[in-house]
């Protein structure tokens, strides 16, 4: 049978057992002309994966996503000279981590091991990964404690997304080395222990160091991230570089909020909730200025909510809801359109605008009290434009530099600009045959 270097047949309805597949790739690394691949992602596949697909030495992308395969993961593909990107999302595949993949294939820039059956625990060797920049391997039933290797060996990751497994024991400190990193989920674990302090040393999510992945341009634009976000399960594609994401809910973290966190100003949601967290909200969570979504709902947090949250110009979903918080409810700029009161529901000493409850006439405004140190808030917001500036610029200096991005964006635009110009014209003529009929 011919060699071919790529073979794509995704998004159909095939289905039955992968069998008799065309040899793909390449046998030599110095025979490489063309993007090498097998995409067979969003099909109807089922049965194991073959040991066929082993053939090769040298393949860029191997895709079998979406589909209904089971069993485990061949342990020959750990013998392929050179494996740039594995997805194997949303099957039915079992077993535990192959450590063989792990041992030997140094080159993958993505792992996708997401949604899935695995079990057992994450072994050491993860390390080795070293090229990695995407590891997700959510939605399974990996348990134990997050290996120490991953933080101390792969600091070229944008991704880690531990999400929804039954891993224990604590976040280790060496995950702060991570200084790229732009997305961290181990949401819906049972890992305790406090939130690490170091946290606020993930470079990646800081403003001022844009962070410039070119192997990311190399991923297949039609695979995602997922990430839980204003209460919504959203899908990431092209747009993975510029998401900020920490989501640590559904945990059984304790101690306080790491008032260090709130130096990730790149940050566009920040989820802590479902937690046993204590102590107050940090008084400068205002310097996060680009968040979206914060929620801190079902902890143990205390005393007031800080003024300085009016300055959270983009925040469009908060849920502080079932705490013991108190005091009356800051006001102004983004959190007077936040009018649903369930948003701070179950902390019965809150006052004030949008709950019921009416603040006595002692109780002074919070956001009065802030305005009546004009020197702090002038600094504040010189602090917040500085930040602004720094970020607006680096995106612009990326888009400049990176001409694959730029057409991206454009593209972009244009198509919504498409979209937008269709439901116009569609509804005008709507309106105008209605018009003719009466």
């Amino acid at each position: 049978m011919p060699i071919v270097p790529l073979i794509d047949l995704s998004h159909n309805k095939l289905n039955g057992p992968l069998t008799n597949l065309p040899n793909a790739g390449y046998s030599d690394v110095s025979t490489r002309r063309f993007t090498s691949g097998i995409f067979l992602q969003n099909n109807l596949f089922n049965d194991s994966i073959p040991m066929s697909l082993c053939r090769r030495t040298y393949l860029e992308l191997l895709d079998l996503s979406r589909n209904r395969l089971s069993g485990k993961i061949p342990m020959c593909l750990a013998n392929l000279e050179w494996l740039g990107t594995m997805i194997f999302s949303s099957n039915q595949l079992s077993g535990v981590f192959p450590s063989s993949i792990a041992l030997k294939c140094s080159v993958l820039i993505r792992l996708n091991l997401n949604d899935n059956k695995f079990t057992g625990k994450l072994p050491r060797a993860l390390g080795n990964l070293q090229s990695l920049v995407v590891l997700d391997l959510g939605d399974n039933q990996f348990s134990g404690n997050i290996p120490e290797s991953i933080g101390e060996n792969l600091t070229s990751l944008l991704v880690l997304r531990l999400h929804k497994n039954n891993l224990t024991g604590s976040i280790p400190q060496s995950l702060c080395k991570i200084s790229k990193l732009h997305i961290f989920d181990v949401a819906y674990n049972n890992l305790t222990g406090t939130i690490p302090h170091c946290l606020g040393e993930l470079n990646g999510m800081v403003k001022g160091s844009v962070v410039l992945v070119d192997t990311i341009d190399d991923i297949d634009d039609d695979q995602n991230v997922i990430q839980s976000t204003k209460g919504v399960d959203l899908e990431y594609t092209t747009t993975l570089q510029l998401v900020y994401n920490m989501d640590l809910s559904s945990n059984n973290f304790f101690g306080e909020i790491p008032v260090e966190i709130t130096a990730l100003s790149m940050l566009m949601s920040l989820n802590l909730s479902n937690n046993l967290l204590s102590g107050g909200i940090p008084d400068n969570i205002g310097k996060m200025t680009i968040l979206e979504s914060l929620d801190f709902s079902n902890n143990q947090l205390s005393g007031m909510i800080p003024p300085s949250m009016v300055a959270l110009n983009f925040l469009s979903h908060l849920n502080l809801s079932n705490n013991n918080l108190s005091g009356r409810i800051p006001t102004g700029n983004q959190l007077q359109t936040l009018t649903d009161p369930s948003i701070y529901a179950g902390n019965k000493d809150l006052c004030g605008f949008p709950v019921i409850k009416n603040c006595s006439n002692h109780e002074e405004d919070p956001t009065i009290v802030y305005k009546k140190e004009p020197t702090k808030v002038w600094l504040f917001y010189v602090d917040i434009m500085s930040g602004f500036a720094t970020g607006f610029l680096g995106v612009i200096g990326v888009l400049f530099f990176k001409k694959k991005w730029r057409r991206k964006l454009f593209m972009f635009v244009e198509e919504t600009m498409d979209k937008i110009y269709v439901v116009v014209v569609v509804r005008v003529a709507k309106m105008k045959r209605g018009r003719e009929t009466i």
